[in-house]
């Protein structure tokens, strides 16, 4: 795959470091959020990679970055949130 092929494809899940630079904080910083619960959208798991789905985590900059337990809430009672991934 070449550059700009690279720079064209819109990643569907981001690792630790390209989610924290996503949210402007350091991948310390995501991994307590993720621990605290102020971080909404959960990580899936693929082996032994941590990985953040990028278009959860837009919707939950765009909602105001609620907690996981409102996140969790507006996802169940919206469906157009829900429908994003």
């Amino acid at each position: 795959m070449d550059r700009e092929t690279k720079n064209s494809v819109q990643l569907l899940l981001a690792d630790a470091k390209t989610a924290a630079v996503m949210l402007s904080v350091s991948r310390s910083g995501l991994y307590s959020m993720h621990r605290s619960g102020r971080l909404g959208p959960l990580p899936i798991h693929f082996g032994k990679r941590t990985l953040w789905r990028t278009e959860e985590l837009a919707s939950w900059v765009r909602e105001g970055c609620p907690r996981r337990e409102i996140w969790a809430n507006l996802r169940a009672k919206t469906p157009s949130i829900a429908q994003e991934y």
